[in-house]
């Protein structure tokens, strides 16, 4: 009889349950780096994903890191907010134009040596045949005044890089006489001298207007007004209050309508409150048509409803209706003389600053291009520049 060798178990178990046993942790750890390296295979495939979606948007704007950079400059830096534009030919439209000059610090003190200026606004028609005059009277006194120009969107000046009305001219549009297209160029021509910070006060002027003293003399005048110029009054008659429309109140009641020279001086407070005027302006657009002369009644009502108190009641532009008609005198060459320049300088009396005194006037209009010759004669004897 053969002896059997039997291999020896672990005690209450056969030998095929320990060869399973055996097998069952090579088994596991098999699965475990398998899903090791489907995971990481996954994480992979992802981040390749993100940067190819990443890399093609770079592609496809890569303007878009450059217009961030500019912006996050332009917030750290002040010089950025009060420095005034270099182009005045921007691509705003008015409604854009509007909003943007409608920004007002609510802190009152300025964290940086502001030097208020005068803006010298020009509505015109196309030249600026009185330039050279304009050139003399501006001379010397950088600093304390900005020139923007409106002419017919036709026009295109041709001023040399020395001239003071070199790049000055804004994005305009047509303007016709006594319809609301002349107020809108108006507060267009507002709202682009707004855009500087040291503006405090605005000026109305035409091409036929001049100055009737030098810049020194006009700027102290302005400056030391508690007062805008505005000029508003009731005219009972019927080229005042004969215009009034019935379909203006109740934004506008007929004791409110009020008469004024379109030639205007205000401060910037007023100047904000015309061009962000939303209530009187479809107003006067709809029912103050040809034949109410728009530009007399819309802004010297709309101020003095508002800030009567502010307002002067008078302009600071000389004009001649003597002659009777729609339109003031214009005066030749043949008419320039310095007497004729001390009647308008002397012949008027009016409040400044409450107190009665014969200087009323700082500009006079009309004058034609023939009257530049001998304006530029007379202007050391006749307005001291």
């Amino acid at each position: 009889m053969q002896t059997r060798l039997v291999v020896p178990s672990e005690e209450g178990k056969d030998p095929a349950s320990t060869f399973r046993t055996n097998q069952r942790p090579l088994s596991l750890k098999f699965m475990q780096i398998f899903l090791m390296f489907l995971v990481v295979g996954l994480c992979f495939s992802i981040i390749g994903l993100y940067t190819t979606k990443f890399n093609a948007v770079r592609n496809i704007m890569p303007i878009a890191p450059s217009i961030i950079n500019v912006r996050l400059e332009d917030v750290s830096d002040i010089k950025s907010w009060i420095k005034p534009p270099t182009n005045l030919l921007h691509n705003m439209n008015d409604t854009e134009l509007f909003w943007r000059a409608s920004f007002v610090p609510r802190i009152k003190k300025y964290p940086f040596k502001r030097v208020p200026k005068i803006a010298f606004m020009f509505l015109t028609k196309g030249p600026l045949p009185l330039a050279p005059l304009w050139e003399k009277f501006f001379k010397g006194h950088e600093g304390l005044y900005s020139i923007y120009v409106h002419p017919h969107p036709a026009y295109n000046g041709k001023f040399s890089p020395s001239s003071v009305f070199y790049r000055r001219q804004i994005p305009s549009q047509p303007a016709e006489w006594g319809e609301m297209s002349m107020c809108e160029a108006e507060r267009r021509l507002l709202a682009n001298a707004l855009l500087d910070v040291s503006n405090e006060w605005f000026i109305l002027l035409s091409e036929s207007c001049v100055p009737l003293h030098n810049f020194s003399i006009v700027y102290y005048y302005i400056s030391k007004s508690r007062y805008s110029f505005m000029e508003s009054y009731d005219d009972p008659g019927p080229y005042g209050r004969g215009r009034y429309n019935g379909n203006m109140e109740p934004e506008v009641t007929l004791s409110q309508w009020r008469k004024g020279s379109q030639w205007f001086e205000i401060n910037r407070r007023l100047a904000v409150d015309i061009i962000e005027d939303t209530s009187y302006y479809p107003k006067f657009r709809d029912f103050c048509k040809p034949g109410c002369y728009v530009d007399e009644h819309y802004f010297p009502t709309m101020l003095t409803i508002h800030f009567s108190r502010l307002l002067a009641n008078r302009t600071l532009t000389w004009t001649d209706w003597s002659r009777g008609g729609a339109h003031p005198a214009t005066y030749g060459g043949a008419d320039i003389s310095e007497e004729f320049f001390r009647k308008i300088t002397a012949s008027s009396q009016c409040y400044y600053n409450k107190q009665v005194t014969s200087f009323c006037y700082l500009f006079g209009r009309k004058f034609a291009p023939s009257a530049l010759g001998p304006l530029l004669e007379l202007s050391l004897s006749a307005f001291g520049f």
